[in-house]
């Protein structure tokens, strides 16, 4: 669940941030990309640590 909620959020935080450089669709479909797999890798690694602390 942390996994897909934190590649939601990136997705978000992609396109927000090459709309606010001044991106075109290509552009914010890029960042968005780009953000989600950096935020899947990190909800990836948050979700790991929990389950070893269980």
């Amino acid at each position: 669940m942390i996994i897909i909620a934190s590649a939601i959020a990136g997705m978000l935080t992609g396109w927000v941030r090459a709309g606010r450089r001044g991106g075109n669709t290509k552009d914010r479909l890029h960042y968005a990309a780009i953000h989600a797999i950096a935020f899947t890798i990190l909800g990836l690694i948050v979700t790991l640590m929990i389950d070893r602390l269980d």
